[in-house]
């Protein structure tokens, strides 16, 4: 048999596999609403961050075009676009209980809390564009996105500079932090995203180790979801004890139970409605609609049953 017949036959073989990185599980009964937002005539998205839904099913859209934060209704409506927004590159975008807009500025290395009409409530990190180290209370270094304890304190995911998660009050002073770069437990290499479930655990997106970590809130290690793909975004649904997970790598949402086993599947490469290019954030609504924010493909779908 000849080198060449082999090279052929080994390349055939490996097409016809399921490569084991990549999470499989039944697809998840959702169809897309085609041109679901509505933008007034000329206005476009760019590559888009972010996204999150408040207490009144409005999606907030945080993206890298001309107006970073727009606000939509459950239909698609625009409500609000901001403008002059203080951030460099957007990143995540959280909504909190009492209904204020949390911007995660990537490239300016800071944390913005924002009320709903667009006005800066607080701001953490980046003084004079400044980046901070592994151990700094109050400077970030590239920093991703943020998630809340019940008490009104923060979690920050600091990210693909520095190895950390950085936990705050409610009016902005340091806590403690943990993590370092690595693989191990309670190592991270980008940490990407976080959530918090109904009982109070931390869920942290280990982007780069294809995993998810479980911790208290003060910081012990509880668990971890291993081989899930690149975990990107994290969105938790307290009705259903469920969590979502966007696979930026592998252009697909994943529904993951309590126990973190994959449940379902979402989209798939592609420009098309339905597919994904870089799925980089996913909120979901109180009717169980999911909305997907896109990089690549500059929109936020919207999905539902």
């Amino acid at each position: 048999m000849t080198r060449f017949f082999c090279f052929i036959l080994g390349v055939a073989y490996a097409l016809g596999q399921t490569d084991p990185s990549v999470p499989s599980g039944p697809p998840l009964p959702y169809h897309p609403v085609e041109n679901w937002a509505k933008l007034p005539e000329g206005w476009n998205l760019g590559e888009c961050s972010g996204v999150a839904v408040d207490k009144s099913d409005n999606v907030w859209v945080f993206n890298r075009g001309p107006h970073p934060v727009i606000e939509f209704d459950s239909s698609g409506k625009m409500l609000q676009a901001w403008n002059d927004v203080p951030v460099k590159s957007s990143h995540g975008i959280r909504i909190d209980n009492e209904g204020n807009v949390w911007l995660i500025d990537v490239a300016g290395h800071k944390i913005l809390k924002m009320s709903p009409s667009g006005r800066v409530l607080m701001t953490i990190g980046g003084v004079g564009g400044g980046v901070g180290n592994q151990t700094a209370k109050y400077a970030f270094n590239r920093p991703t996105n943020v998630g809340f304890g019940a008490n009104g304190s923060f979690f920050v995911t600091d990210g693909y500079g520095n190895s950390r998660v950085a936990k705050f009050t409610k009016d902005g002073d340091y806590i403690q932090q943990w993590g370092s770069k690595g693989t191990g437990d309670n190592e991270f290499n980008i940490v990407h995203d976080i959530v918090t479930d109904s009982s109070g655990k931390l869920y942290v997106a280990d982007r780069e180790n294809n995993r998810i970590q479980i911790f208290d809130q003060e910081g012990k290690f509880l668990g971890k979801w291993p081989n899930l793909g690149a975990a990107w975004g994290l969105a938790y649904v307290p009705r259903e004890e469920v969590f979502y997970m966007s696979d930026g790598v592998n252009d697909q949402v994943i529904k993951l139970n309590k126990e973190g086993q994959v449940t379902g599947i979402l989209g798939s490469h592609g420009k098309a409605p339905g597919k994904f290019h870089y799925p980089h954030s996913v909120a979901v609504d109180s009717k169980g609609s999911i909305y997907v924010a896109e990089i690549l493909n500059w929109r936020v779908q919207k999905f539902v049953k």
